[in-house]
C-alpha cells in the first residue's frame, strides 16, 4: 500500500486540549508528516520518504469541490488564511483570523442587545448568518475557536449558487481538521499575560494501510487583557477517524465537541471617545461637546460576579468519497449538530448627568438573558467530472442538497428597577435584579432542498468560462407563544454566477465575473414577523427577498515560481429590496431600495524566498444607500470604512530564529446609516492603526519558543461598539503570549 512521509516539522500549532490531556500527548511518540496526495487510482504505489520545505501560508485551492479551479483561476475574490499563519500569529479564534483579510470588521449588537459571539461586517453588510463549516452553515452568535481548523476561506461578493441564501457580502468557511495517512504529534502550551493558559494537541496516528485517527484537544482559560472580571473558559475535543485513505472509496468519521464557560462583558461606556456626545443633563438642556471629558477606565465592570455565558456544541460529521473512475468522484457529506447557549449579562445604556460633575453621573443598567438552541441536520450530496467533449474539456461539479435548521429560544420576564451604576466607579456589590423565564419561546425552522451545477469550460489553453447555477425550494415556519403568533414563508430561489477568464501566461489569469444571492425574510434569525415598520419588517413573510449581484473585474498571478500570489479586483454590489414601505390606506408591506457598495482589493500572500512569507491586503470601497428611508437615502452604510489595510511577514534565519511583525488600520466607521449624522453618543468610531510582532526559536527539531506581542504602542482602540453608540468593546491593548510548540 501507498503513503508517502516526510520528515518536514512545521511549527506545532497551539491546538487544543485540557491541560492534563495536553501533557499527556507531549510524551505520544514519533511524529512523521505526509508530504503526497491519494492519485485517483485503486492498486499501491511504493513507500517514499521525502524530504519537505516549511509549510507557506499561500493556499492553492479552497476545499469545497464546487470550486473546480485552483485559486490562480478561479474568477472570484477569495482569502484563505492557512493554520501556518495564524500559529504564527498565534490567533486562536475566528474574529483573530480575519484581521489577516481587508474590509473585515466586528460589530456590538442591536440596541439593548449585547452580542456574545462572531458579529461580522464584511464589504459593507451584515456577515453573521453566513458563516459555514465544510460548506454546511453554522448556527449561533458564539465565538469560535480555531483550535480544530485547517483554513479560514473567505469568499467575497453574492454567493448563492454556492451555499443558497446569505449576505451580499460573501462568506466565511471554515475547513475542519480530519485524519490522514501519516504520524504525527504536534503540542502546545502558553500563557498570556491577562493570567489566561492555553494548552492544545493535535495527534494523528495511521493504523493498517489504509485507516487512521486524529485527535485534537484544547483547553483556555483565564482572563481578558484590562477586564478584570471577565473570564472565559473553553473545553474542545475534536476526534477524526478515516478508512480506505489512498483508495477509491474513502471514509472519515469526524465529531467535535466545545464547551465555553465564560464571563461576558457588557461593554464599557463610550464617553471620551473623540466625537462623544453627553445626551442630556437632568431638565433635557443638551451639554456641548466637552474636550476635558475623560473616559472610564478600561478595567471598570459594570456587570454582576454572577453573569454568565455557556455554551456547549456537538457536531457529528460523516463524509464518504468514492472514485467511479479516475476522473468521476461522487461525495456525501451528513452533519447533524446541536448548539445550546445561555447566558446572563448585564449591558450598559445611557449616561445620567444630573449635574456638571462627572462624579455623579451614572449610566442605566440593562439585564439581558438568552436560552438559545440551535440545530441542524443535512445531506449533502456532490459528483465531480473531468471530462472531454467536442475537443473543449469541462470540469463539472453538480449536486443536491438536503438542510433542516431549527432554533428555539425561551423567553425572559422584562426586568425594571435595575440599579444604575457610578459612571466612573461602578460597584459590583450592587443589586442586580434576577432574570427569570417566564415560560414563554420562540421557534423557527427552515427546511431547505436545492440542486446546483457548475461548469469550468476550457475553450483552449488561453480562454476558460465558468458558471454555476443553484435552485432551491425553501420552507420557514414561526411560532411565537407569547404574542401568539404562527407565520410561515416559503418560496423558490434561483441563483447563479458566471465568469470569463483569459490566462496571458500559463502562471497568470484576468477575468470578469457576475454573481447573484437572495435572502428572504427570516434567513438570519428564522424569525417572521407581522412587523410593517421598523427593524423586524424586514422579516415581514408578504415580502420579496432581499436580492443582490455583483461584477468583479481582477487579475492573479502566481510569482516567484509560484510561490506568491498576487490579487486584485475591481467589484461592484448593490443590494435590493432593502428597506420596508407600507401603503398608507391598505396598509401592505413592499420591499424596495438599494444599498451600492463599490471598491478595489488588492492581496499578497505566500514566499519571497523559502525563509521569508507575507500575507497583506488592502481595500478601498465607497457605501452608499441609493434608495432608501428618507433618512437613509444618499447616505454611507454603517460599520465599513473606506480604508482597510493588513499586513505580515516573517523571516527564519539559517540559526532557527524567526522573526515577524504586522500592522492593521481601519478607517472610521460610521455607526448610523443616516444621511444625518446622530447628535448623541459616538456618531463614528475613529480609525486606528496597530502593530503587533513575534520571535520564535527552534531550541530543537522537537521544541520550539514563540513570544507574540499585541499592539506595540499600546494604541488605544475601539473595536466595535453597539447600534445606539453608548458602549463600545475595547481594542486589544498591549500584550503578550509565551508558548512552548513541541513536535515529535
Amino acid at each position: 500500500m501507498a503513503h508517502i512521509k516526510s520528515r518536514k516539522h512545521p511549527v506545532g500549532r497551539r491546538l487544543n486540549c485540557s491541560a492534563a490531556v495536553a501533557l499527556a500527548v507531549l510524551a505520544l511518540p514519533a511524529y512523521a508528516q505526509q508530504a503526497g496526495d491519494f492519485a485517483k487510482q485503486s492498486g499501491t504505489l511504493p513507500q517514499i520518504t521525502v524530504q519537505g520545505a516549511a509549510e507557506t501560508y499561500k493556499a492553492e485551492k479552497v476545499s469545497s469541490p464546487k470550486f473546480t479551479q485552483a485559486l490562480v483561476n478561479t474568477p472570484q475574490t477569495i482569502t484563505v488564511i492557512k493554520k501556518e499563519l495564524l500559529q504564527d500569529q498565534g490567533a486562536t479564534t475566528l474574529t483573530e483570523a480575519l484581521r489577516n483579510t481587508p474590509g473585515v470588521t466586528m460589530t456590538m449588537g442591536e440596541n439593548g442587545n449585547t452580542a456574545t459571539g462572531d458579529s461580522i461586517f464584511l464589504r459593507g453588510f451584515d456577515t453573521s448568518g453566513s458563516i459555514f463549516i465544510d460548506g454546511i452553515r453554522d448556527l449561533g452568535t458564539v465565538t469560535r475557536d480555531v483550535f480544530n481548523i485547517e483554513q479560514v476561506e473567505i469568499v467575497k461578493g453574492p454567493s448563492g449558487s454556492d451555499n443558497g441564501r446569505g449576505a451580499p457580502s460573501g462568506y466565511v468557511n471554515l475547513e475542519s481538521k480530519k485524519a490522514k495517512a501519516e504520524d504525527f504529534n504536534n503540542a502546545s502550551i502558553g500563557a498570556r499575560t491577562a493570567g489566561s493558559v492555553r494548552a492544545a494537541a493535535d495527534v494523528n496516528r495511521q493504523f493498517g494501510d489504509n485507516s487512521a485517527f486524529r485527535l485534537n484537544l484544547l483547553s483556555d482559560t483565564g482572563g481578558v487583557e484590562d477586564r478584570d472580571w471577565v473570564k472565559n473558559k473553553s473545553l474542545g475535543i475534536a476526534p477524526s477517524i478515516s478508512f480506505g485513505l489512498n483508495t477509491p472509496t474513502r471514509v472519515t468519521l469526524n465529531f467535535l465537541h466545545v464547551e465555553q464557560r465564560n464571563r461576558p462583558d457588557g461593554g464599557i461606556p463610550a464617553i471620551g471617545i473623540p466625537g462623544f456626545q453627553v445626551p442630556s443633563q437632568s431638565g433635557g438642556a443638551a451639554f456641548p461637546y466637552p474636550d476635558n471629558l475623560r473616559k472610564v477606565d478600561r478595567s471598570n465592570y459594570y456587570g454582576s460576579p454572577s453573569d454568565f455565558n455557556d455554551v456547549d456544541a456537538n457536531m457529528f460529521t460523516a463524509f464518504i468519497e468514492h472514485d467511479i473512475t479516475p476522473n468521476v468522484t461522487i461525495r456525501n457529506t451528513t452533519r447533524y449538530g446541536i448548539t445550546d447557549q445561555e447566558y446572563n449579562l448585564t449591558g450598559i445604556n445611557a449616561i445620567t448627568a444630573p449635574s456638571a460633575d462627572p462624579s455623579t453621573w451614572t449610566v442605566s443598567r440593562s439585564r439581558q438573558g438568552k436560552d438559545q438552541r440551535n440545530e441542524i441536520l443535512t445531506n449533502q450530496t456532490n459528483v465531480t467530472a473531468e471530462l472531454e467533449a467536442g475537443g473543449i474539456k469541462h470540469s463539472l461539479s453538480g449536486g443536491v442538497e438536503f438542510i433542516h435548521e431549527k432554533q428555539r429560544n425561551s423567553l425572559y420576564a422584562s426586568v425594571t428597577g435595575q440599579q444604575a451604576a457610578n459612571l466612573y466607579n461602578p460597584s459590583v456589590s450592587d443589586v442586580f435584579q434576577p432574570l427569570v423565564k417566564n415560560g414563554q419561546k420562540t421557534e423557527g425552522d427552515t427546511t431547505t432542498v436545492a440542486a446546483y451545477l457548475f461548469d469550468t469550460i476550457k475553450l483552449n489553453e488561453a480562454f476558460q468560462v465558468n458558471g454555476g447555477v443553484r435552485y432551491e425550494h425553501y420552507s420557514t415556519d414561526f411560532t411565537n407563544t407569547a404574542t401568539p403568533l404562527n407565520l410561515d414563508a416559503s418560496d423558490n430561489l434561483l441563483t447563479w454566477k458566471v465568469g470569463a477568464l483569459y490566462k496571458p501566461a500559463e502562471n497568470g489569469s484576468v477575468y470578469v465575473a457576475y454573481a447573484s444571492s437572495q435572502k428572504p425574510p427570516g434567513s438570519d434569525n428564522f424569525t417572521l414577523s407581522t412587523s410593517t415598520s421598523g427593524g423586524q419588517a424586514i422579516n415581514n413573510p408578504n415580502l420579496d427577498p432581499q436580492k443582490s449581484k455583483n461584477v468583479e473585474v481582477g487579475t492573479k498571478w502566481d510569482l516567484m515560481d509560484n510561490r506568491l500570489a498576487f490579487t486584485a479586483a475591481i467589484f461592484r454590489t448593490e443590494n435590493e429590496n432593502a428597506a420596508v414601505q407600507s401603503d398608507p390606506v391598505t396598509n401592505e408591506v413592499t420591499a424596495f431600495g438599494k444599498q451600492r457598495v463599490k471598491g478595489i482589493e488588492l492581496g499578497l500572500v505566500g514566499q519571497i524566498t523559502s525563509a521569508w512569507q507575507i500575507s497583506g491586503g488592502i481595500t478601498r470601497q465607497d457605501t452608499e444607500t441609493v434608495e432608501g428611508s428618507t433618512t437613509q437615502t444618499g447616505g454611507s452604510l454603517n460599520w465599513s470604512p473606506k480604508l482597510t489595510a493588513t499586513a505580515w511577514t516573517t523571516y527564519r534565519f539559517p540559526f532557527g530564529l524567526t522573526l515577524g511583525g504586522g500592522a492593521r488600520y481601519v478607517d472610521s466607521q460610521l455607526r448610523s446609516a443616516n444621511a444625518a449624522a446622530p447628535t448623541t453618543n459616538v456618531a463614528q468610531l475613529p480609525s486606528y492603526t496597530v502593530f503587533d510582532a513575534m520571535a520564535s526559536y527552534e531550541v530543537s527539531k522537537n521544541l520550539s519558543l514563540q513570544l507574540n506581542v499585541y499592539n506595540l504602542a499600546d494604541k488605544f482602540y475601539v473595536q466595535s461598539v453597539n447600534n445606539g453608540g453608548s458602549r463600545y468593546t475595547l481594542g486589544q491593548p498591549r500584550s503578550a503570549f509565551l508558548s512552548a510548540n513541541l513536535k515529535f
